[in-house]
């Protein structure tokens, strides 16, 4: 699947008129399709990974429609009624912790390149000029990283 990268962020580059928002949708993609739970195989990987970041793309535009168009006022309600629970906190806490433990078994460059991207929000050909890297080994990187950390985190959250 990892062949549909740049052909993805073309796609939807060319639909979004913003690099950097293509490349978080398919992140965002790839990171749906790595995490579905079914076992069932995924007989057209390219119409499964195009059709994920398709819906991505519109479920955002929906929440940004909404946003538009609802008052301040049951925003802030809203937020009220689904703030997180203390339980649900504290799982999220311990998720981060196993995500900082992954993310410390990897090499130093495909770290580097997940962090840059992910936390400091640089794209790919800032992350290659900063690492003096390629921009396809920065994708790469970035894949095997959410990869890794994807069934390093469903280990140890079995374990």
């Amino acid at each position: 699947m990892e062949n549909y990268y740049r052909e993805l962020v073309c796609f939807l580059n060319a639909r979004l008129g913003n690099r950097q928002s293509a490349e978080d949708v398919v992140h965002d993609a790839y990171l749906r399709v790595l995490e579905r739970s079914s076992e069932t195989p995924i007989k057209q990987p390219r119409a499964f990974l195009y059709r994920t970041a398709l819906n991505l793309v519109i479920d955002d535009h929906r929440r940004n429609v909404i946003r538009q168009t609802e008052p301040l006022d049951a925003v802030d309600h809203e937020e009220q009624l689904f703030s997180p629970s203390p339980q649900a906190t504290m799982e999220h806490g311990q998720r981060l912790e196993l995500m900082q433990r992954a993310l410390a078994e990897l090499p130093y460059l495909c770290r580097e390149c997940f962090t840059l991207r992910k936390i400091d929000g640089l794209s790919h050909p800032q992350i290659a000029e900063r690492l003096d890297i390629s921009r396809s080994v920065v994708e790469k990187h970035i894949v095997n990283a959410m990869k890794h950390c994807r069934v390093r985190v469903r280990q140890w959250d079995i374990g």
